[in-house]
């Protein structure tokens, strides 16, 4: 097995999961593009933007129910079920490696895969027969701190072990929900994109491109509409955990587009193995049937 990239896919709203979409599409190439280029992962390490604790917590529980962690959503979003394989048996590898960062980490015998998990999983991987470790984190670490936490997971990257981030490269749930007030109505591709969502996720592109990590780690007081695309940070911040586990190579742009108007769908790879992806990606062969 070569080694892998780290990811960070953007969730969006829950009604991904009903709803695909560019984005959906997208992460259902993912599954088949990531076993051809690099073989089926032994288990998956991810950080989601709605699994947060004070101090990172691995979920090491041996198998993983379904959380349906949001409200007024349609019935049948709520009978979708995602339950996977836990990986109690890699917790300890990757807490040693945090440790042996400097940082600190728990483990827990708990499990439950958030949305941000299971909604990105049941379309790359829908026969969920890949082991999840969900990697909770501390919102209120800096961007330079949870890159360090990535940084310190890369060596998963050559054993097997997908490391990812889920959050939202854009994410301003107010915006959401004034374009469209409803939440069973709050789907995709049919609205034109803010312009303060385009130049956002423009700048990302771009110093990502550059591996332009100091612009980054500042995005807040460099990235244009930086406060009205994220009011709060915990959406972007996976994004720092994949790319710190990846950190020996820029980071590659392998998905985007947007929906509703303004809650920015863009997936990135990151590292030695991030090229190699994007040309899987980019072959019709791997395109769903």
């Amino acid at each position: 097995m070569n080694m892998l990239p780290s990811l960070f896919v953007s969730h969006g709203s829950p009604m991904l999961a009903l709803e695909p979409g560019a984005a959906g599409a997208f992460m259902r190439q993912l599954g088949p593009a990531l076993d051809a280029a690099f073989g089926r992962p032994r288990a998956i390490v991810v950080a989601s933007a709605h699994s947060l604790t004070r101090e990172p917590v691995l979920l090491a529980a041996p198998h993983h129910d379904t959380v349906h962690d949001f409200g007024g959503f349609p019935p049948a979003l709520y009978e979708l079920r995602y339950d996977a394989p836990g990986a109690p048996a890699l917790a300890p590898r990757v807490a040693q490696l945090v440790r042996e960062a400097g940082l600190p980490v728990h483990t827990v015998n708990e499990g439950g895969l958030d949305h941000g998990i299971w909604v990105p999983l049941r379309y790359a991987y829908p026969q969920a027969d890949v082991a999840v470790l969900p990697l909770a984190f501390a919102p209120d670490w800096s961007p330079q701190k949870l890159f360090a936490l990535g940084r310190a997971l890369a060596p998963l990257r050559s054993e097997g072990i997908l490391v990812m981030g889920s959050g939202s490269i854009t994410h301003n749930l107010r915006l959401v929900f004034s374009r469209r007030p409803h939440a069973e109505t709050a789907r995709d591709d049919d609205e034109p994109e803010m312009p303060e969502s385009a130049a956002f996720r423009r700048w990302f592109a771009e110093r990502s491109a550059a591996h332009d990590t100091a612009a980054l780690f500042d995005y807040r007081q460099q990235a244009p509409h930086a406060a009205l695309m994220h009011p709060t940070d915990e959406h972007l911040l996976p994004w720092f955990v994949a790319a710190g586990a990846g950190s020996e190579g820029p980071a590659l742009r392998v998905h985007d587009s947007v929906s509703v108007g303004c809650l920015g769908m863009d997936a990135y790879a990151f590292g030695a193995g991030a090229q190699a992806l994007a040309q899987r990606l980019a072959e019709p062969a791997t395109a769903p049937a």
